[in-house]
């Protein structure tokens, strides 16, 4: 490892589900950066997503295969070296291969800010599918304040935290979430993993009746 450069390749940095984690493997701060591989020719290599929630502008370049990208209503035919380049946050857009080993790159950030990575990136939904409650919760503790959307992070610590038992702590960073983005407590009414803590009052008075 060199100081002032480091080197990977997008393959190298791949895991088992297609995704190469370039921006956490850097560490870069000044803007978002990934890549997505799928197997076979059809599979959805970019799910339909807008980035209202964001603000980003996101820049799409196909780096290997073929894709077929979507914005809104219009169809983009992408072969390899194709770039498509989204300024509006409000645009629905996604993408799936028309070739096996199709590879996008994504690079996004929001216009005249600071750039602060978003929390999905953590992939903690795998975790707790997956039962392991206790590294999710490391894991989100240690993300807290780093992430701009902080809201996600408290939200998925008090999931697993209602998982592992702990139910004070569970209904302290569950309200926690709901007070900074308050569509928390509709997601939270419905949310197996918080099944533990539904029938505590204090679970009907942060997210209201259902």
């Amino acid at each position: 490892m060199n100081d002032r450069y480091e080197t990977a390749t997008i393959h190298g940095l791949e895991d088992a589900s297609g995704w190469s984690p370039i921006r956490k493997r850097f560490g870069v701060q000044a803007f978002g950066v990934n890549a997505w591989r799928v197997a076979n020719a059809g599979d959805r290599i970019l799910p339909e997503h807008d980035e209202i929630p964001s603000g980003h502008e996101e820049l799409y370049v196909v780096v290997a295969g073929h894709a077929t990208f979507t914005a809104d209503d219009d169809v983009v035919d992408a072969p390899t070296g194709t770039i498509v380049f989204v300024r509006d946050p409000a645009v629905k857009r996604g993408a799936v291969a028309r070739e096996p080993g199709t590879t996008v790159l994504a690079v996004g950030g929001k216009p005249g800010a600071a750039y602060l990575p978003r929390s999905w990136e953590l992939q903690v939904g795998t975790l707790l599918d997956d039962a392991q409650h206790v590294k999710a919760k490391r894991l989100l503790t240690e993300a807290l304040g780093r992430y701009e959307d902080n809201a996600g992070v408290l939200y998925n610590l008090a999931c697993a935290e209602a998982l592992l038992g702990e139910k004070d702590e569970a209904l302290g960073h569950l309200r926690q979430a709901v007070a900074e983005h308050p569509s928390y407590a509709e997601y939270a009414r419905e949310d197996g993993d918080l099944s533990s803590i539904r029938d505590d009052p204090r679970f009907v008075a942060i997210v209201g009746a259902a």
